[in-house]
């Protein structure tokens, strides 16, 4: 079984992993080493790239994330070391030439702050890049699902989650990835809310996949949770491409689920490209 590259890794470039002076230091290297021992034929780093702070409870907020708490309790991710990150790519490249090793960033909300990425770097240069959308607007600022679910009914933050894709895929063109399209559900309030059940927002799931596939943008299959109906919907709503992310922060978890995720979306007439990166088209 050919794996295909696993196109949604994070490495210590990535500040929530605790950044390259943390304890995460040398974790790319790590993953490239991890990438070889299991077969994978290719790994797309794909390093967050954030540009707005949003408002947490600091009960939401990994322990090695709180000191970047504002006092006024505004999450500030600081900004990615492109230099950094480069270098560190050359050097993986260098030590591990049968592993093919691509550039990429998450950028997360795309569609309000391209003009600061554009200040940053040229994304046209990168190999892939992915679009997240991590937070909601919440009066004057933005949050994540996982606080808004304690202030919003649980109804409202699907909903409005699945409402500002296509106004992401509207107002920017520079991703060509959509992630994690069940980014809300992770945080979903089972002991609130019972067990999550997507009929129940099927339309405003299907109508973001058509936002989505009329722009001719591709949907990763987040292995962190497989869901079946996912490219199923996907590919009813005119979905033509996909690609396989784990999500992974640490080694151990690079190309997790694959296996399953292929057999799934092959059913629905997916099929693997010439290169281990390209998208799997139908």
């Amino acid at each position: 079984m050919r794996l295909p590259a696993d196109s949604h890794v994070h490495s210590e470039w990535s500040w929530d992993t605790g950044g390259p002076a943390s304890d995460a230091a040398g974790r790319m290297r790590l993953v490239c080493a991890r990438a070889v021992a299991i077969g994978l034929p290719a790994v797309v780093f794909t390093e967050h790239l954030d540009f707005d702070g949003w408002r947490i409870d600091a009960e939401d907020a990994m322990p090695n994330h709180r000191e970047l708490i504002t006092p006024d309790g505004i999450l500030e991710p600081p900004e990615l070391d492109v230099p950094g990150y480069l270098d560190s790519i050359d050097r993986c490249r260098h030590e591990f030439p049968g592993l093919r090793i691509l550039t990429g960033v998450e950028f997360g909300q795309p569609h309000l702050f391209d003009a600061q990425a554009a200040q940053l770097l040229d994304l046209t240069q990168l190999d892939r890049v992915n679009g997240s959308l991590h937070t909601l607007q919440n009066g004057q600022d933005r949050s994540e699902p996982m606080t808004l679910f304690r202030v919003w009914p649980v109804d409202r933050v699907l909903e409005e989650y699945l409402a500002e894709i296509p106004r992401m895929v509207a107002d920017s063109d520079s991703f060509a990835v959509f992630t994690h399209l069940d980014y809300a559900v992770r945080s979903w309030p089972t002991e609130q809310a019972g067990p999550f059940d997507p009929r129940r927002f099927e339309e405003g799931f299907r109508h973001a996949m058509r936002s989505l596939a009329e722009r001719g943008r591709a949907l990763e299959m987040n292995t962190r949770r497989l869901w079946p109906w996912m490219p199923r919907w996907w590919s009813e709503e005119g979905g033509r491409a996909i690609t396989f992310g784990s999500d992974a922060h640490v080694p151990a978890a690079l190309a997790t689920g694959f296996g399953e995720a292929m057999d799934m979306v092959e059913q629905y007439g997916f099929r693997p490209g010439r290169r281990p990166e390209d998208f799997w088209t139908r």
